[in-house]
This record gives structure tokens, sequence and C-alpha cells, in this order.
């Protein structure tokens, strides 16, 4: 890995959306191009980082943002992932709590169906039905 490795601001942007987990679509759907764009740009970051695998790059990206040395020992290495591990559970599982932040279950789209036509139907009270 090249550890000096200069990439454009958005060859950036696209390794740091990466290294957090996103795949190509989403990636091209965040920053509106498309996913052969994506390839390229992503082809052209392996080159100039030295990487073959989104795993690296990722390694590679969290290495040099947050100064963590690459002759690391493999005990101080396990000790850093785990750290990195736990904060990005920690972050998908605030994310699924943030759906209950307003107090309403999440619904498929077959019960939100279901909760609509029920909302349509006329209940008929026959004790209210006069007959001459």
């Amino acid at each position: 890995m090249n550890e000096l490795a200069k990439l454009t601001k958005r060859e950036s942007e696209i390794a740091e959306l990466f290294a957090w987990g996103a795949a190509k679509k989403d990636i091209a759907n965040r920053l509106y191009i498309s996913e052969r764009t994506v390839e390229n740009h992503t082809r052209s970051i392996y080159v100039k980082v030295g990487v073959t695998k989104v795993n690296e790059l990722s390694a590679w990206w969290f290495c040099t943002k947050f100064k963590i040395s690459f002759d690391l020992s493999p005990l101080k290495r396990g000790v850093i992932a785990m750290f990195f591990l736990s904060a990005i559970s920690f972050v998908e599982i605030y994310a699924q709590d943030s759906s209950t932040l307003y107090n309403r279950p999440l619904k498929t789209r077959t019960q939100r169906a279901k909760q609509g036509r029920r909302k349509n139907e006329v209940d008929f009270d026959l004790s209210n039905l006069i007959i001459y």
C-alpha cells in the first residue's frame, strides 16, 4: 500500500464511501454519477493506492485518515480493528433505533395497503337501520 498516494477530490469521496461500507450503486446514487464512473474512479484509486480489494482500500483509508501506522503489530492492529468494528456496529444500531424515533413502527407495503383498504371500507351498523 502506498500511504503517500494523492487522490483527487472525487476519488477521495469515493474511497471514503467505500471505507464506510457503501456499495457501488449507493455511491453512484449519492454522488449523482453513473455506476460505470464509480468503477472507473475505483480502478484509478486501486492503482494509485496499490490495492486490489475494497477491504484493502478501507484499511488504507482508515489508516491514512486517522494517522495509524501501517507497521503496527498484529495485536495493535486487532485492537484498532475491534474499535472500528464496535464503532460501526454502534452506528448501525443507532440507525435502526432512529426509525423508532417517532414512536411509529415501520410497516411493510402489504400492511400499509391493508390499512388503506380498512379506511376506505364502510362499516354498516344495522341497529340504526329503519325499515318501513
